[in-house]
């Protein structure tokens, strides 16, 4: 298992970089099975080195694809296969294991099409405007896989949403439930990333607040002499 400060979705891609000796030792033993895979959860508390941490019972199975060493650690490419439930964790030594058994998969019905056509256009629009004030993990002309709902995870992934959210959508039960819990969340969060100011500091925002409100006074005062 590998508890991540990130939700890990079904379907897309995972990069790491492998540096504690614990998850070097874990790859070490998964490049012996023949199709190498490991568990991402979501930190609900602490932080992802040195362990002791607390962590969401819901993951996604990454798949090893690409091992790439470096000098002092190891680049690792991974993809998202299907969710897990973790039902116990076990002993962290020598690196984080746990026993879990797979989660539903959603299914898909034809009757969903326009609901994600409507999910794709809202998250590309709000993924494209959030760009414009700081700079974004996924590119908004991203392409996604044919099928709708590995799709559907794709944009769940892409949609520039808190780690929270996006564990929210993780737990979705159906494939409806996922579509329609991400527009939600994505108008919702619309505002906050299209803000004016969103690069500034806390100190150069409140300085821009100050000098509206003199100008506002400045006009007051003026009316007044009028």
């Amino acid at each position: 298992m590998f508890p991540l400060g990130a939700v890990l979705f079904p379907h897309t891609p995972l990069a790491l970089r492998l540096f504690e000796e614990r998850y070097l030792m874990m790859l070490g033993s998964l490049l012996d099975e023949d199709d190498p895979e490991f568990g991402v959860v979501l930190i609900e508390r602490g932080h992802e080195a040195g362990g002791g941490d607390q962590r969401f019972a819901l993951g996604t199975m990454a798949r090893i694809t690409r091992v790439i060493p470096r000098e002092g650690e190891i680049q690792l490419i991974a993809y998202g296969s299907r969710r897990i439930e973790v039902m116990e964790w076990l002993d962290d030594a020598p690196y984080p294991r746990a026993t879990v058994r797979d989660a539903p998969e959603l299914v898909w019905d034809e009757n969903l099409a326009p609901l994600r056509t409507e999910a794709e256009r809202i998250v590309r629009r709000v993924l494209a405007r959030a760009a414009e004030f700081a700079e974004m993990q996924w590119d908004p002309e991203v392409e996604l896989s044919d099928d709708p709902v590995e799709s559907s995870w794709q944009l769940a992934a892409i949609a520039p949403l808190p780690q929270i959210d996006q564990y929210t959508l993780l737990r979705s039960t159906s494939t409806a439930q996922l579509l329609g819990t991400l527009i939600d969340l994505t108008l919702a969060a619309e505002p906050a990333l299209t803000a004016p100011f969103a690069d500034d500091t806390f100190d150069e925002a409140l300085g821009r607040l100050l000098d509206d409100l003199d100008d506002r006074e400045d006009r007051d005062d003026r009316d007044d002499d009028e």
